[in-house]
């Protein structure tokens, strides 16, 4: 029985292939980026070429009721799986790494082990899961959310997108509308490879990185009513511009996040901002903004949306009517300690360079928590790590050290 290795060139292939469907140029850098978002077209394409490769790698698949799809290798005896993988849809700016990584990076762990002829006490099971990104239907990891029970099935079919298509209508356009029971049992551990989506570890010299957690998020959709008006006629002191109130949102974000009353690690964003009728000579009437928040402390997270909710209140008073709806919310997650040890041991013993840190980006790992023994690997990226852009990158040779890692992991928990 010869030593199980990962073929980093057919890791490569792999990513190279996916990133092919939804692929687009990006007008400004002309740089190839990637655009699956959830349960479209490009979507469906991904799924079923990942689906064939399972398949031809001997792997007994199944898809469930919310579209999660779970590749299986047999092991010598009938128990709970090792559970690893990830997510292919992507933001609409995206790479060829986020999430394709981990799934694909699991597939090369089977296909290592089977070239060696390495048999696992314990089954291992590939997975990826539906609309990780939450950049279609508003809630991000959907689909692990409801493999583990935190969304219902049924309010999770009915989430529509911003045209009105429905979950559930566009599982079944796309052919993954499966019959599995949806809720998943608890695996034996589950352990996911992906790419940091930040500067940290890059920054440090660091090869690789232990996710010690993932930190508290909270989305909002922020809707405000003012009036529309004339740009040219209608005095400042006459006017309630939705767009400056829009404005003085973000701006109270940004100084709640750097005024250390929420801590160091405070993050707030506006990723998006719609004002109506978004011409240039008329006062925006509408606004719809995005509100994310992100905090690795709870308490500290709960105190900045109060202080947030009270500001909304106060827009009020000056004649525009808030609302504010809540699209997803997580708090802090912490990651099995012991799954971090076998990770940090493996990463020690093939001499790489690593340093425990908690995500500021959401995972389908995060959802699995809830249900067994869970932790992550961080491969670092390059161009100051960043991620949702045309320009994601972590080398050959960063990618091949975390599957590795990965392999190593997995082997050892598969093991009775």
């Amino acid at each position: 029985m010869a030593k199980p290795r990962i073929d980093s060139d057919r890791l490569q292939r792999s990513l190279a292939e996916l990133a092919k469907i939804g692929a687009y140029k990006d007008e400004r850098t002309g740089l190839l980026g990637v655009n699956r978002l959830a349960l479209t077209e490009a979507d469906g394409l991904g799924r079923r070429l990942v689906k064939t490769w399972f398949e031809e790698a001997g792997l007994s698949v199944r898809v469930d009721r919310i579209g999660n799809v779970y590749a299986r290798r047999r092991g010598r005896r009938d128990l709970e799986p090792v559970l690893s993988g990830s997510h292919i849809d992507s933001v609409p700016t995206g790479g060829a790494f986020d999430g394709s990584l981990g799934v694909l990076g699991a597939l090369e762990v089977v296909r290592a082990l089977d070239e060696a002829r390495v048999e696992t006490d314990r089954p291992i099971e590939i997975a990826f899961f539906t609309e990780e990104e939450g950049c279609r239907f508003g809630t991000d990891m959907l689909g692990s959310a409801v493999a583990v029970g935190r969304i219902p099935l049924e309010r999770a079919l009915s989430l529509k997108d911003r045209s009105g298509l429905v979950v559930r209508d566009e599982l079944a356009k796309i052919g993954f509308a499966g019959t599995h029971d949806e809720r998943l049992s608890p695996p034996h551990a589950y352990v996911e490879c992906h790419i940091e989506q930040g500067p940290i570890l890059r920054a440090a010299g660091k090869d690789l990185g232990v996710v010690t957690g993932v930190q508290a998020i909270s989305w909002q959709e922020v809707s405000i009513q003012g009036k529309s008006a004339h740009a040219g006629t209608t005095p400042m002191s006459l006017r309630r511009d939705a767009g400056l109130a829009a404005a003085r949102i973000n701006l109270r974000m940004h100084e709640m996040a750097v005024s250390g009353k929420y801590g160091p690690e405070m993050r707030a964003t506006m990723g998006g901002i719609e004002p109506a009728p978004g011409l240039v000579n008329i006062v925006p009437g509408r606004a719809r903004v995005t509100v994310d928040l992100r905090n690795p402390d709870d308490a500290l997270m709960t105190a900045a949306e109060k202080d947030l909710a009270l500001f909304l209140r106060e827009l009020e008073k000056d004649g525009f009517q808030v609302e504010a709806r809540q699209t997803a919310k997580t708090p802090r997650v912490a990651f099995s300690s012991d799954v971090q040890a076998v990770i940090a041991a493996k990463m020690e013993k093939a001499g790489y360079s690593f340093q425990h840190l908690m995500s500021g980006a959401g995972h389908d790992a995060q959802e699995m928590a809830s249900l067994c023994p869970t932790a992550m690997v961080f491969c670092p990226g390059e161009y100051d790590g960043i991620s949702h852009n045309p320009r994601e990158l972590s080398t050959p040779k960063q990618c091949a050290d975390g599957v590795s890692i990965l392999l190593e992991t997995i082997l050892e928990l598969a093991t009775t």
